[in-house]
């Protein structure tokens, strides 16, 4: 192995469970947790880590690669990795060094999939911010197929954003792309935020809840028809900056949230979220499929917030403030 280069952590801002609709979807690389394929200490005397950690990444490594090994001849031509050169790296002591939290909704093993794809792919596809929509696709049907070892099921977009980088909207699972979000817009006390639950969350079993719910004709008709079209008007208001819009929508996706995705809400944290709803200066909404991790928030006094949630002594990450 030869580079060691840093892959983030990444933030579904919209779109979590109604992707799998088709709606659309935000999300944002996130740099204060990352990670990046090393060598432990044993191997690499300017290497100073947590063996015991490094290990266990290893072993876990090594498990993924044999799967790797088995989908190499049956998956489709972009699954190109080379698994002798990674199979080398693992008996030199490979690991992946991550900050990133598992079970937290920030994508943990999409920036493991994009590191390993950065290193071993033949014929990669380069992760720039000029990337075409034909590549884009190409990347995530490889990033899917990476990433189903680790979920079950994954849409590829979580190692796609950490590979790639910047802010992607997907517009349907047929048409991403990159996008800037107007920071100016936002007024001097807004913000967006995380709130830790302290928990650890399963994404497979939560889908497949949500996808049980959706057997519910009543349910799937409130999520097609309330659900999306708020997500939809919800990223459309922030990508154009239209933030008193974007605040009105938020709350009642918010609202929605609380009422349909109930089962997603760590319990002691949906009084938090109706207080929100009803202060009006802050609203929370999942982040990622939920059931604990993060909860994202955003605010229009990121000073209250922050006090409101000290009083709880429930810790949050500003994520972005203008």
């Amino acid at each position: 192995m030869t580079t060691n280069e840093v892959f983030y952590g990444k933030i579904i801002l919209f779109g979590e469970y109604g992707i799998i609709f088709d709606s659309m979807a935000l999300t944002i690389p996130f740099s204060h947790f990352h990670g990046e394929l090393s060598f432990d200490n044993k191997n690499n005397k300017y290497k100073y880590t947590d063996y015991d950690f490094a290990l266990n990444s290893n072993n876990q490594l090594r498990e993924y690669a044999a799967n790797l090994s088995n989908l190499s001849s049956n998956v489709s031509k972009g699954l190109d990795l080379n698994l002798e050169a990674f199979q080398r790296d693992l008996d030199e002591g490979l690991y992946f060094e991550s900050t990133i939290p598992q079970g937290y909704g920030l994508g943990s093993s999409g920036a493991l999939v994009a590191a390993l794809y950065n290193q071993y792919a033949n014929n990669k596809i380069e992760g720039v911010r000029t990337i075409s929509k034909s590549d884009t696709l190409k990347l995530k049907e490889v990033f899917s197929t990476m990433e189903n070892f680790f979920h079950g099921k994954s849409s590829g977009i979580d190692p796609l954003n950490s590979y790639i980088k910047f802010p992607l909207l997907i517009n349907s699972k047929t048409d991403i792309e990159t996008v800037g979000i107007p920071r100016n817009k936002f007024d001097s006390n807004a913000a967006i935020f995380l709130v830790n639950t302290g928990k650890i969350g399963k994404t497979e079993p939560l889908v497949n809840l949500f996808l049980e719910h959706c057997k519910n004709s009543d349910y799937l008709d409130s999520i097609k028809n309330e659900y999306i079209p708020l997500n939809n008007k919800c990223i459309l208001h922030l990508i154009n900056g239209e933030m008193d819009d974007f605040f009105k929508c938020l709350t009642i996706l918010s609202a929605f949230q609380y009422r349909s995705f109930s089962d997603m809400i760590p319990e002691d944290f949906k009084g938090y979220w109706k207080d929100g709803i009803d202060s009006n200066y802050f609203n929370l909404k999942l982040c990622g499929s939920g059931g604990g991790g993060y909860l994202l928030g955003f605010t229009t006094d990121l000073p209250k917030t922050q006090q409101y949630f000290n009083d709880q002594h429930v810790d949050i990450v500003t994520v972005y403030k203008s």
